[in-house]
């Protein structure tokens, strides 16, 4: 514990999805940290509150203030030009972090190929990844597909998908291939790589030990909360645009973000490599426990 003293990890984001789990974890191993989110005055999490905003680039500097390490947890899915809203705030981040002397930002991106195949949204991440460490900041970088967990918006839509539909009406593009990692495992490998010199300016990619399509994780999803699987209708003619519409009506999830998330996945995202296990050791969690772990949750809250 006490290896992390003297070292203040910025969480931004910090009430967010994988923030109000990240910055508890921090705080057990020790680090000091400060949550960054634009409402401070309401933030009842461990550390200490402090504002800022990504897309308002003078309240950076005060809450990088002192900070050692920056860890960035921010996108723009739910707007229509996020690409350009979040290419913004990653170069005020980094140029800030920078200006703060900060030693480390440490990102959480998303995986995919880089062979110009890349869906707008995982575009993005990637462009965030450059900016980021454009200012001279080292940046680590966590590429993941799926975040199994409580308050993920992907997991929402499978968890809404499976619970709403005694059948399930699904386009083609669930055949698609992707490598699902539990919430639990994202926060392990952030606090692995935090202040950890062997990870500064690398980039690894981190997944659970299955590889599933999309119609695979849904099965699975309805075995495990239902005790069965459910009947299968693919509908070729959903194209990404009409998908989009369909999961509003199906789940609470808007159209802007449904969309977003859906042009991403026709792209096969899987871990092609597995140099993150010489940082962080540990076999990661499968897809059914992960599961279970996300709905237990769900039914505690």
């Amino acid at each position: 514990m006490a290896q992390h003293a003297d070292t203040t990890v910025l969480v931004t984001g910090a009430t967010g999805f994988i923030g109000r789990r990240l910055t508890p974890a921090l705080v057990e191993r020790g680090f000091r940290v400060r949550a960054m989110t634009r409402r401070p005055e309401e933030y009842d999490g461990p550390g200490d509150p402090v504002y800022g905003d990504a897309s308002d680039p003078d309240s950076l500097a005060v809450a990088l203030e002192g900070i050692q390490v920056a860890v960035y947890l921010v996108h723009s899915l739910d707007s229509g030009d996020f690409e350009s809203r979040d290419a913004a705030a990653a170069r005020a981040f980094g140029q800030a972090a920078k200006d703060a002397d900060v030693r480390q930002i440490v990102y959480l991106g998303g995986l995919g190929a880089d062979d110009g195949q890349l869906s707008p949204h995982l575009r993005s991440r990637r462009q965030v990844e450059g900016l980021l460490g454009e200012a001279g900041v080292p940046v680590t970088v966590l590429r993941a597909a799926i975040v199994v967990g409580h308050g993920g918006v992907s997991w929402e839509l499978t968890r809404q998908l499976v619970k709403n539909l005694p059948a399930m009406v699904v386009p083609t593009w669930v055949r698609t291939r992707t490598q699902p990692i539990a919430l639990d495992d994202v926060v392990r490998y952030l606090v692995g790589v935090i202040d950890e010199p062997r990870a500064l300016g690398r980039v690894f990619e981190i997944g659970g030990p299955d590889q599933l399509t999309y119609l695979e994780m849904l099965q699975i999803a309805a075995e495990v909360r239902d005790g069965h699987r459910k009947p299968i209708l693919q509908v070729p003619f959903l194209t990404p645009r009409l998908s989009s519409y369909w999961l509003a009506l199906v789940t609470d999830v808007d159209v802007t973000t449904g969309r977003n998330l859906i042009d991403s996945m026709g792209t096969e995202v899987v871990v092609t490599e597995h140099s993150i296990r010489e940082i962080v050791p540990g076999e990661p969690i499968g897809y059914a426990e992960a599961v279970r772990r996300a709905l237990e949750e769900g039914r505690e809250s």
